[in-house]
Parts: structure tokens; sequence; C-alpha cells
């Protein structure tokens, strides 16, 4: 991926989260395993006013939380050099996105329905980030 792609990338996700998430990721603080990790940061020049909307209620900001997080992680683990670990890197922060989101559900949610969903993607995104993470230590990653 070259790096105007990157950074459009990581602009586009970016869009998603508050100032907080955005300067934690740019720093290149995340949980990703070192080898999703670009070697330097992102410059600083690419923050931007992100904050909720006034009035937001906690429920609706638990959810954009994990959204932010998400696309943040997502566009620092797609700037590995090798493509099969860049998605792998990228899919991580996915499905640690769906899980905050099942769980923002769990928390705020009322529909039996939708928190039965909830359960079972935790369930689900939980296995696949195991998988992820043991192809990459098979690799020596």
């Amino acid at each position: 991926m070259s790096h105007k792609l990157t950074v459009l990338a990581a602009l586009a996700s970016l869009a998603l989260g508050g100032p907080a998430v955005a300067q934690e990721h740019m720093m290149g603080q995340s949980d990703l395993p070192e080898v999703c990790k670009p070697g330097g940061s992102m410059p600083n020049s690419m923050m931007t006013d992100m904050s909720m909307p006034e009035g937001t209620d906690e429920a609706h900001a638990a959810l954009n939380a994990g959204m932010a997080k998400m696309g943040a992680d997502m566009a620092v683990g797609m700037t590995a050099e090798d493509i099969d670990v860049a998605f792998v890197c990228g899919m991580i922060p996915h499905h640690q996105g769906a899980i905050d989101m099942a769980k923002a559900e769990l928390q705020y949610g009322d529909e039996p329905w939708a928190k039965e969903m909830a359960q079972k993607v935790i369930a689900a995104q939980e296995q696949e980030i195991k998988d992820i993470i043991a192809w990459l230590e098979e690799r020596g990653q």
C-alpha cells in the first residue's frame, strides 16, 4: 500500500472517532500485535476535530467508541508490507470493533433478539481473533 493510500485510509477511518482515540492511534499505541504496527507513527497533521455531536447519549457514544478504535487500528494494521499480514492485521480490529459494539448492545439494549445476536457476535469474533493471532504466530510474526 502506498504512503498516500495509507494516509487516506487513516483519515477515512479516523473520521469515525474522537480526538483522544485518534491521537492515541496516531502515536502508534494500539492493542495490535507488533507485526501489525508500522515502524514509525503517522504524522500529527492528520489530526482533525472528530468529536461526537452534542447531546449524544451514553449508549450511542459506546457504539461510536468501538467504531472509532476499530477504524484507527485498521488503518495501522493494514500498513504491514506483506499483503496477507496487512489483511489479517486489519481484520483483528474489525472483529474487535464488532465485539465492542456487541458489548454496548448488551449493556444498553432492551431487545432480547438483539442481545442474543450480540452474544453470538462476541463468541464468533473472539474465536476469529484467536485464529488470526495463531496464524501470525505460526508464521513467526
